[in-house]
């Protein structure tokens, strides 16, 4: 367990390292018996620096509701992180260079809800308090190294959780849809990298069906005593594998009916 002390040190060197543009090293590393607890406690005490240097918060991503990222974390739950107003990108707009350190993209569905949601709800009452859906790209980027260069060791779920859960920026795309009016596993994107197919996915690879992923947050926030309020955007989760995105890149993702969500990285 992290003591307050080391908390406060690991969301202040977080902190500094986004401002900064440059990595930290492992803090699952630093503190070998450092838990998910642990690194929730450190995300929240991000989230208070964020909040007091001015910026707001929009919402909520869930991550790591894929398979294939579990087996790779050795984890079997998902993870969440916190969306700020800085993180809100114009579909079809360019990210300024030097923005973020090491840019990757995902496909995802975007939620936004028109009540608060909290505590045991069900698939029925997140439906109810979704004004709508709609496709997004969810930036990510890393302020910790992804392998110790000393020890070759990968950063893990501890660390990527502390890090807001690789919190880069979000993309709402160009259509907006009631919640009911697809059925949301079988909404698919395909994803390009300037021009070339990179991935290809459906909603279901996302805990089966992209509204158990905002079922699995909510009662996941009621045990800290928190709630998704209302007018916030939640990012329900990847359902393919991240795409770098090095300077010069544009990404095009078509979700067909959906939508589409472009984004370019100067």
């Amino acid at each position: 367990m992290m003591t307050p002390e080391k908390v406060a040190q690991a969301a202040g060197a977080l902190f500094r390292a986004e401002a900064e543009g440059k990595q930290i090293g492992l803090l699952s590393l630093q503190n070998p018996d450092m838990d998910m607890d642990d690194a929730y406690k450190v995300q929240s005490a991000l989230v208070e620096r964020k909040i007091a240097a001015g910026r707001s918060v929009i919402g909520w991503k869930i991550g790591l509701t894929s398979k294939a990222m579990q087996y790779a974390l050795g984890i079997d739950i998902p993870d969440s992180g916190v969306l700020f107003d800085d993180m809100d990108f114009a579909h079809d707009s360019i990210v300024p260079k030097g923005r973020f350190i090491q840019p990757r993209i995902e496909a995802e569905i975007a939620f936004m809800t028109s009540a608060a949601l909290e505590g045991e709800v069900t698939r029925e009452e997140v439906l109810a308090a979704t004004r709508f859906v709609a496709p997004a790209i969810e930036i990510l980027d890393t302020r910790i190294l992804r392998v110790d260069p000393s020890t070759g060791k990968a950063r893990n779920v501890c660390d990527t959780i502390s890090d807001n859960a690789a919190n880069g920026g979000i993309v709402l795309g160009d259509k907006r849809h009631g919640p009911e009016d697809f059925d949301l596993r079988w909404v698919g994107s395909i994803v390009a990298r300037d021009g070339v197919v990179e991935e290809t996915g459906l909603g279901a690879g996302v805990l089966g069906d992209p509204v158990a992923g905002i079922v699995w947050l909510v009662r996941r926030l009621a045990e800290y005593g928190q709630r998704i309020e209302p007018d916030q955007i939640v990012l329900a989760g990847s359902f393919i594998r991240p795409v770098e995105c090095p300077p010069g890149t544009r990404i095009d993702a078509d979700f067909g009916p959906f939508g589409n969500v472009k984004i370019g990285f100067e």
